[in-house]
Parts: C-alpha cells; structure tokens; sequence
C-alpha cells in the first residue's frame, strides 16, 4: 500500500519531512549561520521547513475533518510541529490508531 494514497498516510510522510527539516534547520543551519557566518543555509533550510510546516498543519486539518478526530487531539497533533521531535512523537502516539485500523 501506497503512503501518499491515504489522508493519515500523507499526514505521517509530511510530518516526517518536517521533522526531519526542523531538526537540520535546528542542528546545522543555524550553528552555520551564527558560528559560521553562513546566512545562506537558514534562508534554504527555512523555506523548505516552512512549505512543509503549512503542508503539515493543512493535511492535519484534512485528517481532523476525515476521521473526526477531537479538537483537542487535532490541537495537540498540530503543536507537536512546534517541538523538536514532535512530529515523530505525534505519529507515535496520536496517529497509532488510525494507521493500525487503515
């Protein structure tokens, strides 16, 4: 089965990239650019982060409305994507059940 074919699988790869930019916008664009004086990797780093934060955020509103999630799940999956890690942790904990059910 395809990941992108299915709302919480488009959720779990998109939360995976962000995840993974928000930790390489964290750990290397930023020690180079206020170490390193490199600005150029923030810029390039950031904008990808940030596509990928909104893609985020629109394709959790997608599955909230999909499989009736609670406000306050939908919140909490959401403001995982402001916590280094917490995008892993969201589909660990908040998104187990649907995939396990999919």
């Amino acid at each position: 089965m395809n990941l992108l074919t299915t709302t919480i699988g488009r959720l779990r790869v998109i939360g995976f990239l962000e995840g993974v930019s928000f930790l390489v916008l964290l750990g290397v664009a930023m020690p180079l650019k206020y170490y390193w004086g490199e600005p150029q990797a923030v810029r390039v780093v950031g904008m990808a982060h940030g596509v990928l934060f909104i893609a985020y955020v629109a394709a959790a509103v997608q599955a909230w409305l999909e499989y009736g999630w609670t406000w306050k799940r939908e919140a909490l999956v959401i403001a995982a994507s402001l916590v280094p890690f917490g995008t892993f942790y969201a589909d660990a904990k908040w998104m187990r059940d649907v995939r396990e059910a999919a």
